[in-house]
């Protein structure tokens, strides 16, 4: 690719315009232009021409190739006066970086995830398998474990190398600051943690491989029964520890959402001091997809538990909790409170899965009720339709009342004592007070419904009165001061006539009786 002319990088970098100097020969653009327009031209083919990332580096070093021989730099002038520095090309350069940083940890974490659910797989078909295979000399769950270990050591790596891209972002958004800085005590906490979570796998088939139980008895993992209990205790804790990793899904979707993506929702949540955090991201979920989000995670606690209950319940010999199909059950029955008390756990790990599997069943029971009855709720347009019908049924049904008290008041008139029987006189005095107690019962039902309705004022729309009101009155006082002005002209003007008026009559006067002064 040629290198431009000097034309053409004033032309590109805009800092050149009218009133430029001329172009020189080569040698001398070398001695002229200076570091900020080199840089500011490699920056600009980058972005032109070059898909791939621009390292600040390569602009220093473009700079010291090209002005190494020249002995001082000069910065040329903006139309403006002011002197152009770098620091324009630092900070693109720093956006550069900090742009591909987070892609890295996108594409870091999504791995680390894909890493964590592949050693979760192979830990249950580690643990499913083995009563089957394992046999005197298989070697399947020592590959098998293997296997496990190795995806547990790419996942410690994903882990390390995600925190350093982390750190590295967090020293391009403060601007270049020691890196000693961004490695607070809470950091190195977070990163001990994840660590520790992610090292635990199952390690009993690296114990004695060439002990094996007796061919007559499969024992419910893979390690031998010439081992004590403490040992399966281990190697079962270590496999359900391993569903920690999930905790990786969280900051996949807090990195892979469009939220955080979005340039709007940043610069908005910025300005009103909102922080992008899983919560806000879970938050943004349930808004708009409730009934979806609760069902998938529903639908995996409930694999997930059932599985781990199975797990709990093999080493028992009742193998009723030990079956899968009867575990689903059990934890259904668990999570909806209901306990028909047919199936129970036997051993303390089940018992302890048991547990939480209640505890989250009350929560979510509890989001799905908000969930049904926001879906059942009215919305403000329907509850405006709906009311406004119930008032006029409701006024209908009072004016027919009130033309039953009227008839009732002239029957009672018509049907007299001293004429008639005096069942038929009180049969419509009843017949009166009951029409009086349907006419009160109506209106009672019809104030308590404005009452409701009136309560249900929408804020928008008052504050949208408000201002029309507003409005109104400052075009009436507008209107006013322009009148009260109009009649302050009419008053002088007839102040003026009058004046002139007087004076015309004192000439008329004096012109008649000269001795009039």
């Amino acid at each position: 690719m040629p290198s431009p002319t000097r034309e053409d990088t004033a032309a590109r970098s805009g800092w050149a315009e009218d009133g430029a100097a001329p172009a020189e020969s080569r040698g001398g653009e070398r001695g002229g232009d200076g570091r900020g327009l080199v840089c500011a031209l490699e920056m600009e083919l980058t972005n032109r021409s070059l898909p791939s990332k621009m390292d600040c580096v390569s602009c220093d070093d473009l700079i010291n190739r090209n002005c190494a021989d020249s002995p001082e730099v000069s910065v040329p002038l903006s139309p403006m006066g002011k002197r152009a520095t770098h620091m324009e090309g630092d900070d693109l350069c720093r956006l550069i970086d900090r742009k591909f940083l987070i892609e890295d940890k996108k594409r870091l974490c999504a791995l680390a995830l894909g890493t964590a659910l592949v050693g979760i797989l192979l830990m249950i078909i580690h643990a499913e398998i083995c009563p089957y295979v394992y046999e005197p000399g298989s070697k399947v769950s020592l590959v098998i474990n293997c296997s496990i270990s190795l995806s547990t050591g790419c996942l410690l790596i994903l882990i390390i190398v995600f925190h350093y891209k982390d750190i590295r972002l967090f020293i391009i958004d403060h601007k270049e600051v020691d890196w000693r800085i961004a490695i607070t005590s809470h950091r190195v906490l977070v990163i001990t943690l994840e660590l520790l979570v992610c090292v635990i796998h199952p390690v009993g088939s690296y114990w004695e491989v060439d002990l094996y139980a007796n061919s007559s008895s499969a024992a419910p993992l893979c390690i031998s029964s010439h081992h004590d209990k403490a040992l399966l205790d281990m190697e079962l804790l270590l496999s359900m520890l391993m569903f920690l990793r999930l905790y990786l899904v969280h900051r996949a979707i807090l990195l892979h959402s469009k939220v955080l993506l979005s340039a709007s929702y940043r610069s908005i949540g910025s300005l009103n001091n909102i922080n992008f955090t899983f919560r806000f991201v879970l938050k943004v979920l349930m808004n708009k997809h409730p009934a979806r989000t609760l069902l998938v995670f529903i639908l995996l606690f409930w694999l997930t538990a059932s599985w781990m209950l199975t797990l709990c319940e093999r080493r028992t010999e009742a193998l009723t909790t030990g079956q899968m199909d009867t575990a689903l059950w059990l934890i259904a029955i668990t999570f909806l409170t209901v306990g028909y008390g047919d199936v129970a756990p036997k051993t303390s790990c089940g018992k302890g899965v048991c547990l939480f599997t209640g505890v989250m069943g009350v929560a979510c029971t509890a989001m799905l009720v908000a969930i049904v009855t926001e879906k059942l709720a009215l919305n403000k347009g329907e509850k405006h339709v709906h009311f406004f019908m119930m008032d006029i049924q409701i006024s209908k049904r009072i004016r027919h009342a009130a033309a039953n008290v009227l008839r009732e008041c002239w029957l009672l008139h018509r049907a007299n004592p001293t004429k008639g029987s005096r069942d038929e006189h009180r049969r419509h005095q009843r017949c009166l007070l009951e029409a009086i107690r349907v006419f009160r019962h109506l209106r009672l039902k019809q104030r308590k419904l404005r009452d409701y309705v009136s309560e249900m004022v929408d804020l928008p729309k008052m504050q949208m009165i408000m201002c029309d009101l507003s409005a109104n009155w400052n075009n009436s006082y507008r209107e006013l001061e322009q009148r009260i002005l109009f009649m302050e002209q009419k008053l002088d003007e007839l102040t003026r006539c009058f004046q002139q008026t007087s004076e015309l009559l004192f000439e008329v006067l004096r012109h008649r009786n000269p001795e009039i002064r």
